[in-house]
């Protein structure tokens, strides 16, 4: 082990997607680790839920956060631990350290772990801080130094709570389902450093990082997180979220049928002189001209968009007529005709 090295470790429980606290305690690991062991408490089997290993470990690659060792399971750790008891007793200071079936509780898997791995720091939430006296006690009794401990504050709900995994927002799945880019997450967190107290969840903040995250996007970037051409992309700049930018670009390559009625006839018929007047493809400042055009002649630019898309909102019109090229947009408007 090189002198001076910080060795952490994050340990979940595999109880399902991560808790956006959770995900605080990974990056605040990661941040002052030099060496980082990722190791599932399983030790409590009524707590485990089927797929909670590979849901944790597939969030944690999402947000980018890397880990040197692991994932290393307490399940399959049981002969050490046993040892460990055989030196302590079943109990220490009052609290279980064996079960009857010889498994190990957390508080002795914990720290034998910590012991076996070098852990330097524990790295962890406040709500751990009652169990810091008992874990010194237990290095100390197995003859090991105790790793420095430091406790950082909740990320809590309106009521001042830690939040449920149900309340919108808190798990890293369910950012990820919304469409919120890991950068947005990723900066949220780290912003949020090593809290002292408990922090109120602002979902709002990592909303606002997830437009400036996607805004900063090359375009190549951002046409392949949403699956599309690029040439569409600038219909898609100002999205709030990639799931917006997906429903969007589908407004756009995948029209719906549409059906006008008479009083729209017009409308398309002056815009497929003009667009037809318009040699190739256009910006879109000349997509805004030809509209504007349009508009000062009675243009019903509601009915121009449903012959585009077959839906009344979605992108920019302006953004829509200079994505598709000239060929297609007059497909669409004969179709609507």
């Amino acid at each position: 082990m090189t002198r001076g090295m910080k060795r952490v470790r994050f340990a979940p429980s595999p109880t399902g997607a991560l808790h956006v606290g959770n995900a605080l305690t990974a990056i605040a690991n990661r941040s002052l680790g030099d060496w980082m062991l990722l190791r599932i408490d399983d030790t409590d089997p009524a707590r485990n839920l089927p797929g909670g290993e590979e849901a944790i470990v597939a969030d944690l690659e999402w947000l980018g956060i890397e880990w040197d060792e692991g994932p290393v399971r307490q399940s399959e750790r049981g002969e050490p631990y046993r040892e460990a008891g055989a030196k302590l007793g079943d109990r220490f200071d009052g609290i279980t350290l064996l079960r009857p079936d010889g498994s190990a509780t957390y508080h002795l898997a914990s720290v034998v772990d910590d012991i076996d791995f070098g852990i330097t720091h524990v790295v962890r939430g406040k709500d751990h801080l009652p169990n810091e006296r008992l874990h010194r006690r237990l290095h100390e009794a197995l003859g090991a130094k105790p790793p420095e401990y430091i406790h950082h504050g909740l990320i809590v709900g309106e009521d001042g709570k830690k939040m449920s995994k149900r309340a919108e927002g808190a798990t890293v799945t369910s950012l990820r389902e919304a469409g919120i880019p890991p950068e947005a997450v990723r900066a949220y967190l780290e912003g949020l450093g090593l809290p002292r107290g408990d922090v109120q969840y602002d979902l709002g903040r990592i909303r606002r990082l997830s437009t400036e995250t996607i805004a900063a996007l090359p375009a190549e970037e951002l046409a392949t997180r949403v699956g599309v051409p690029v040439e569409i992309v600038p219909a898609l700049r100002g999205v709030r979220d990639l799931k917006e930018a997906r429903d969007a670009a589908q407004a756009i390559l995948e029209p719906l049928p549409s059906s006008l009625d008479a009083a729209s006839r017009p409308t398309l018929e002056r815009f497929r002189e003009l667009r037809l007047g318009a040699n190739g493809e256009l910006d879109h400042d000349a997509a805004r001209a030809v509209l504007r055009e349009l508009k000062a002649v009675g243009g019903d630019l509601r009915a121009l968009r449903v012959a585009l898309t077959g839906r009344e909102r979605g992108p920019e019109l302006a953004a829509i007529v200079s994505v598709l090229d000239r060929d297609e947009t007059l497909r669409r408007i004969d179709a609507a005709l």
